[in-house]
């Protein structure tokens, strides 16, 4: 007597398969997760867009008054600055999840709390961010006087993100001596990477020469690391690759469409 149930599962079973043999994801167990195509490239884009973003604003004062002023006067330069900045830190949390994965894998403490203190300071910049973007919507709406009159009234106000950070500053210490600690990092690029705790926080703050310092060190402390996980051996084929870009660029176009209809 023929099984029923094997006609509801194989052909679900072949369309599985073909997905696997058409979009190959690689294992996980090297590097953890994300893994380390969306780390390699994170650590590359990651660094690089926030060290543009500070370069694009820093011929104007590090103070939200300026910063406002700034974008009434180069707003289209101040957003794609601002814009750059905070994708730059938001691409940041997969690099850190794979840095702190390879740390724990020889000492899980400084794994576990450089990995967490760095990913909750990440998410206070993103929120830094989204006060940023309505501060600049005040100023095109209300004009700069208004919107500084605003800023300046809210600015000391709590909110939760306000307790992290220290996770901001701390993070990035304790995430770089384990890195050095366990030589997942070498001592200057470990202490390249620690200088980010330089990097200013908070709301609508712009570039200062420690920035630059700060961004610098993150580029040479996880750029070569990217590159070197992105050239490790196995690689994709060529005809995975095309349809792996196609599949991304759409799946991007989609996610940006669809925010922007709210």
């Amino acid at each position: 007597m023929t099984n029923p149930a094997r006609f509801v599962i194989t052909p679900a079973a072949t369309i599985g398969a073909r997905l696997r043999d058409a979009l190959p994801v690689e294992r996980l167990e090297g590097t953890g997760f994300p893994g380390r195509w969306v780390g390699g490239v994170a650590m590359v884009l990651g660094p690089l867009l926030m060290l543009t973003g500070a370069l694009l604003r820093a011929r104007f004062h590090f103070f939200y008054p300026d910063q406002l002023a700034a974008y009434e006067r180069q707003p289209i330069l101040m957003a794609a600055a601002y814009a750059l900045f905070a994708a730059g830190s938001l691409l940041l949390w997969p690099a850190v999840a794979v840095v702190a994965a390879r740390i724990a894998a020889r000492s899980v403490g400084w794994g576990l709390w450089g990995g967490c203190l760095v990913m909750f300071g990440l998410f206070a910049r993103v929120f830094h961010a989204g006060v940023d973007h309505l501060a600049f919507q005040l100023v095109r709406s209300q004009g700069v006087e208004a919107a500084t009159e605003a800023v300046t009234a809210g600015y000391g106000a709590f909110h939760i993100f306000s307790a992290l950070n220290l996770a901001i500053v701390l993070g990035w210490i304790v995430l770089a001596l384990g890195a050095w600690r366990t030589r997942v990092l070498g001592p200057v690029r470990a202490i390249a990477l620690g200088l980010t705790a330089a990097l200013p926080l908070g709301v609508l703050k712009g570039t200062t020469p420690l920035s630059l310092v700060a961004l610098a060190g993150l580029c040479a402390a996880l750029v070569p690391l990217g590159l070197s996980l992105l050239c490790e051996a196995p690689r994709p084929n060529g005809a995975a690759v095309l349809r792996w870009v196609p599949l991304i660029l759409v799946m991007l176009g989609l996610t940006v469409l669809l925010g922007q209809a709210g």
